[in-house]
């Protein structure tokens, strides 16, 4: 039986973290200041095995998740990372199997190995077309013409729909806005546009560096014309909106000015094993001392659901200009 909050909203997707490092320092994510070469990461006896996660994901689908994302830090930094995907591909029951990546380690030859492992879609991460923006962005220097190249490799391996997540920060890439979604108009690629927001304890967050949802959709809108589009499904992140002409469809993801706690069925998996109930969450769940503890699948089973039907977050509800940042586990710990 699906386990149900206390808000009502079911269990429905779970985001599995693979690794806590990765090869960017994303100024909002991993700011170079915080993640440099004296941090430490964790170890590898840590850290979840590719069998621990699969039996963990069977146990989450029978309690009724339908979407798995893997993510990370970067994923693909996780040697022989379309291993997992087979073994979760085979999980009886589960409907959608998906992966968040920075693009740099998608070569054509990846992108068709997650393929034949099972994976369905991807998603890219691409903040500007810009090569400048993008490699401050970044902190690591690395161009856009490669992550334009990962993108290219993903359709070409049949993980569609392709989605490119941006994450729009006021005063470094909202110009670029448009020219984004310009260069992926009519090429099925979806492009969503993601507030900035105060994740974590070390990205300097402030208010005044979100840009709205609004603006993003009026500064696309000055060029072309878009209408809404009605959700998916319940608890789907991004708000559709499609061009008027029929070129496709971007996304926004508006955590800041429109927060969706209220239809939020999302549970994150951290690569050493504590399931968190928001990602702003400050303390997970230790599921790895269950694991390794010897307990039964339905025993783990019983525990999510008591730890989900206790579950009362909405954080993004409730968040002002003023309201206390940390501590909150990191995004690079569990993913976006």
């Amino acid at each position: 039986m699906t386990p149900v909050d206390t808000l009502g909203r079911p269990l429905r997707d779970l985001r599995i973290s693979v690794t806590d490092r990765c090869n960017f320092r994303c100024v909002y994510c991993m700011p170079k200041e915080v993640f440099g070469r004296d941090f430490k990461f964790l170890d590898r006896s840590q850290i979840l095995t590719f069998e621990e996660i699969a039996r963990l994901a069977g146990v989450f689908v029978g309690l009724g998740v339908e979407k798995i994302r893997i993510t990370g830090g970067e994923p693909l930094v996780r040697r022989d990372i379309e291993e997992l995907v087979g073994q979760l591909s085979r999980v009886p029951g589960l409907h959608d199997l998906t992966l968040t990546t920075n693009g740099s380690l998608l070569s054509r030859a990846k992108a068709q190995a997650l393929s034949d492992a099972g994976l369905r879609r991807i998603t890219i991460s691409l903040d500007s077309l810009d090569d400048e923006v993008f490699r401050v962005m970044n902190d690591v220097k690395f161009p856009v013409s490669v992550v334009l190249d990962a993108i290219d490799s993903a359709l070409a391996a049949g993980l569609t729909p392709v989605k490119v997540d941006t994450v729009v920060r006021r005063g470094m890439n909202e110009a670029g806005i448009a020219d984004l979604a310009g260069r992926f108009r009519g090429t099925g690629v979806i492009v969503r546009f993601i507030e900035y927001m105060d994740v974590g304890n070390t990205n300097g967050w402030r208010m005044d560096d979100v840009v709205p949802a609004s603006e993003v959709v009026a500064r696309i809108a000055e060029r072309w014309p878009l209408e809404p589009v009605d959700a998916n499904y319940f608890g789907e992140v991004a708000e559709r909106w499609r061009y008027a002409d029929g070129a496709g469809e971007i996304g926004i993801i508006s955590s800041v000015t429109r927060p969706f706690c209220a239809s939020c069925t999302r549970a994150r998996l951290s690569a050493e094993g504590k399931l968190y109930t928001c990602l702003f969450a400050s303390k997970g769940e230790d599921l790895r001392a269950l694991l390794r503890g010897g307990a039964s699948d339905d025993a783990i089973a019983a525990r999510l659901s008591v730890v989900w039907g206790a579950r009362d977050d909405r954080y993004s509800e409730i968040r002002t200009s003023n309201t206390p940042r940390g501590p909150k586990v990191e995004m690079s710990h569990i993913g976006g």
